[in-house]
Order: C-alpha cells, then structure tokens, then sequence
C-alpha cells in the first residue's frame, strides 16, 4: 500500500514561484511513474507534468518550460517547480502514483495565482 501527501500550495503573484511536494509512503518500489495534475471548478483534472522511472518525462504544453517535475535520490519524494507563473495555473494540483494495475492520488493542494 501507498500513500501520497501533497504541500507547498499558497498564494502567489504571477510571475512568481512555488514548489509543490509529494511525500510517498508505503511500499514505494512498487511505483513506476509520478505525476502532478492540475483541476479547476467544473473542469476536468488535466495533467501537468509525468515522470516515468527509467524511461522518461512528460509536460502539457501549458506549462512546458516553465514547471519542472523531480525526484530526490530515494525517490521518495516528488516535486513540481512552478516558475513565472499565470492566473491560468490556479488549481487545486494533485500527486499521482502508478502502481501495478491502479493509481494512488494525494489530498490535493491548492496554487492561487492573483495580484
């Protein structure tokens, strides 16, 4: 079993930056991919940034050169920088883990970009 917990959300003016982090807890070597979504009232959850263990990285062409996906060396945390950020990327953003034939999600946690 896996459990994801997400912080680092708040208020932030555009053009500015947060780092969003994911802690796994669990059996964590049993995960083969992390991701970070994104969702927005009566909109669906969107994907933003995914990490493929051994094989690669993907980014919406929304925030493509602006947010980086990583992992620290035990590979039991996650992060999302977000850098010049836009009124468009407030959200509440999710953790996602991929497992062995299902996926585990995080509580969410909320990114406000307003002046």
């Amino acid at each position: 079993q896996v459990q994801l917990v997400e912080s680092g959300g708040g208020l932030v003016q555009p053009g500015g930056s947060l780092r969003l982090s994911c802690v796994a807890s669990g059996d964590i070597f049993s995960l083969s991919a992390m991701a970070w979504f994104r969702q927005t009232p009566g909109y669906e959850r969107e994907l933003v940034a995914q990490i493929t263990y051994g094989a690669g990285i993907y980014y919406d062409s929304s925030v493509k050169g602006r947010f980086t996906i990583s992992t620290n060396s035990a590979k039991d945390t996650v992060y999302l920088q977000m850098d010049s950020l836009e009124p468009d990327d407030t959200a509440v953003y999710y953790c996602q883990g991929t497992l062995p034939g299902s996926y585990v999600w995080g509580q969410g946690t909320q990114v406000t970009v307003s002046s």
